[in-house]
């Protein structure tokens, strides 16, 4: 059956591992997905840091086969149905995300557990291959599922060879 556009966002993302946190970040947020097992969906609690919490949960498709294009649908929950959707078992992924503006771009950079930093830059309708200089990049991982979250989710862990290993 053929996926209805007709509710999602499209995202047109590039990931990148970075060595260090970029200067600008204007704000941070802490996050905890749940990627529902055996199924499309994301559960993602967003705690802003005046103690704002947003919860939602969304539904990603991959429009051209791989993470780079992916069609989005998000439902916001009240608490009861946030209680009753976190009972599915799911894989769990929790991140610091520091969003960047600078230069006329929108950078989010994830800082993981364990200290890994994810740059994403969603390019919209105008897919792009700038990269900026300020981005001190190790290697795009835009096209490696292990890298997407819920790759990193499943795993446990970002893979070997994150950020700094070059």
């Amino acid at each position: 059956m053929p996926v209805s556009l007709k509710y999602a966002v499209v995202e047109r993302e590039r990931r990148y591992l970075l060595t260090r946190l970029p200067e600008g970040v204007t704000t941070t947020r802490d996050i905890h997905d749940r990627y529902v097992e055996g199924t499309r969906l994301r559960l993602r609690e967003v705690r802003e840091a005046d103690g704002t919490v947003t919860r939602k949960l969304g539904h990603k498709v991959r429009l051209d086969g791989g993470p780079r294009e992916v069609a989005c649908t998000n439902f916001y929950l009240d608490d009861d149905e946030w209680a009753l959707l976190t009972a599915l078992p799911a894989h769990c992924l929790r991140k610091r995300r520091h969003l960047v503006h600078r230069d006329g771009l929108l950078v989010a950079v994830d800082e993981h557990e364990d200290g890994t930093l994810v740059a994403e830059i969603d390019d919209r309708g105008q897919p792009s291959d700038v990269v900026p200089e300020w981005l001190d990049v190790v290697r795009d991982v835009t096209g490696d599922e292990a890298w997407t979250g819920a790759g990193l989710a499943r795993s446990g862990a970002p893979p070997r060879g994150g950020s700094g290993d070059g």
